[in-house]
C-alpha cells in the first residue's frame, strides 16, 4: 500500500502552516520552498486543504495561511480525506468490490482489521503529536523554532522551515 504525494505532501504543508502560524500566516511560496514543493503543485494541495475546511487564508495585503482549528483538533486522517475519500488497502474491502470469497475467506478478515488499525493510527494522530516531534527532531539538529501564543512550549526562537520532515 503507497500513500498519494498529495496526501503526504498536504501532511507536510499543514505541519509548516502549524509550525509557524503567526497573526497573518505563512505565505504560499514559504510552505512551497521551506518543503521543496513546487509552488503550482502546492496550490492545488493547498486548495483542497481549504475546501476541507483545515486551512484558510488570513485576510489581508502579504497574508498567508492559518489552520482553522487547534493542531490537536485536526488528525492525519482529515488530512488524508481532503486528497482521498478513505483508506482501503486492498480491492477486496471497497464499498463497490464484488468478491467471491467473501464470507468464506479468512484473508478477508485479516485485511479488514489491518485497515481498521491503520484507519484508527490516522484518528488517533494529530497535527500536534506531529509538531511536537518535529521539536524533539529540531531539538537534536539544534534548529531553532518557536510557535505563535496560541500554544505554549518549553522551547523558545522562530521555527525557519521543516526540510528535515520528510514524509
Amino acid at each position: 500500500m503507497k500513500f498519494s504525494t498529495k496526501t503526504r505532501y498536504g501532511i507536510r504543508a499543514i505541519l509548516e502552516i502549524a509550525m509557524n502560524e503567526k497573526t497573518k500566516g505563512i505565505l504560499q511560496k514559504d510552505i512551497a520552498e521551506n518543503q521543496e514543493i513546487s509552488y503550482k503543485y502546492l496550490d492545488h494541495i493547498i486548495n483542497s486543504l481549504k475546501v476541507a475546511g483545515l486551512v484558510a487564508r488570513v485576510a489581508g495585503r502579504k497574508s498567508g495561511y492559518v489552520l482553522t482549528r487547534n493542531p490537536k483538533e485536526i488528525t492525519i486522517y482529515d488530512v488524508h480525506k481532503a486528497f482521498e475519500p478513505g483508506i482501503c488497502i486492498v480491492d477486496c474491502l471497497a464499498d463497490n468490490a464484488l468478491c467471491d470469497r467473501k464470507g468464506y475467506c479468512a484473508l478477508n478478515e485479516f485485511w479488514e482489521k489491518l485497515n481498521n488499525r491503520i484507519i484508527e493510527y490516522f484518528k488517533s494522530t494529530t497535527i500536534r503529536d506531529l509538531m511536537d516531534e518535529q521539536l524533539k527532531l529540531d531539538n537534536l539538529q539544534g534548529t531553532p523554532h518557536a510557535f505563535g501564543d496560541t500554544e505554549k512550549m518549553s522551547v523558545e526562537g522562530k521555527r525557519n522551515s521543516l526540510n528535515s520532515f520528510n514524509l
